[in-house]
């Protein structure tokens, strides 16, 4: 038994049979695969798990980087992605480069709003900024400010000391490709803040959002429409609201326009106490992974 198991690790450790590109005809390993095989094989796994693979060899790190790889991992319109987010489509870029530029969090509007792609599954991901949004009364500081902070995207959070009307509205119209979204609004009842480096949620101003819910609405240009509510009641942390799920179909018409708001129109009472951080658009088979900060 200890001969064979002996025999077996001198024929694993022997270069002759070496798998990471040591030729030998009698024993050939994956480094005499021809990248064009590599590349019909490796097209089948993740993102993620080529990467991983083109690690490997010489064979498996060229395949790596075959168009026909990324292609299948591209969104179909990612031409008009990129003319979107960057105000044009950069030439001479390999599918990987593209994957790689569509997958970092890019900037537009003036900064209002970021992109990006996920990673493994090659879903697009949009964010607003509350700059990018439209809140009754948001130039008034009686009534909002705008608070630097490290718990946001956009290293910003508007917020709402008190007001009798609150109504927040925003608009997009972006190329997503086809599929089903839902949309979420960022917010938390309370003020972050820093003692001692330690996080703390001053709650003392929230108000009134126990007394009557809050109605999320969005409307789509093809007549889609989605309405729900709900009270506000967890304070101190980021909770994602949902505020309703859309769909994109095959269509002419290279973007998509998505109107949405959130209201407490009720003037029998203020509000007060509110955070608003962002409106985040999320491929809808990720709402198990938005997470409470």
């Amino acid at each position: 038994m200890g001969a064979g198991h002996s025999g077996l690790h001198n024929d694993l450790s022997s270069p002759s049979s070496s798998c990471f590109g040591d030729r030998n005809l009698l024993k050939p390993g994956l480094g005499d695969l021809p990248e064009a095989c590599v590349a019909m094989i490796i097209e089948n796994l993740d993102p993620i798990e080529i990467c991983r693979f083109s690690k490997l060899n010489r064979a498996f790190h060229g395949a790596s980087w075959a168009d026909l790889v990324w292609e299948s991992k591209l969104p179909p319109n990612y031409r008009v992605l990129l003319e979107k987010i960057l105000g044009g489509f950069p030439e001479n870029l390999q599918k990987r480069d593209i994957y790689a530029c569509l997958c970092r969090v890019n900037s537009f509007d003036e900064g209002t709003k970021k992109v990006w792609m996920d990673k493994r599954s090659g879903g697009v991901c949009l964010s607003i900024s509350a700059k990018g949004l439209s809140i009754t009364g948001i130039d008034d500081r009686r009534y909002w400010s705008h608070i630097p902070t490290d718990e946001s995207r956009f290293a910003c959070i508007a917020y709402l000391q008190q007001i009798w009307w609150f109504e927040v509205d925003g608009e997009i119209d972006f190329p997503f490709p086809v599929g089903t979204y839902s949309i979420f609004f960022r917010l938390q009842l309370g003020k972050s803040g820093k003692w001692f480096g330690r996080r703390v949620c001053n709650t003392e101003q929230v108000n009134g959002w126990d007394i009557k819910p809050v109605r999320f609405q969005l409307w789509t240009e093809d007549g889609q429409h989605s309405s729900s509510q709900c009270m506000l009641t967890e304070r101190g942390k980021w909770i994602h609201y949902h505020a309703g799920d859309f769909v994109v179909r095959e269509s002419k018409r290279s973007s998509t326009k998505i109107k949405f708001s959130m209201t407490q129109i009720d003037c029998t009472h203020t509000k007060g106490g509110l955070s608003l951080d962002s409106v985040v658009v999320y491929p809808s088979s990720f709402k198990d992974r938005v997470k409470r900060f």
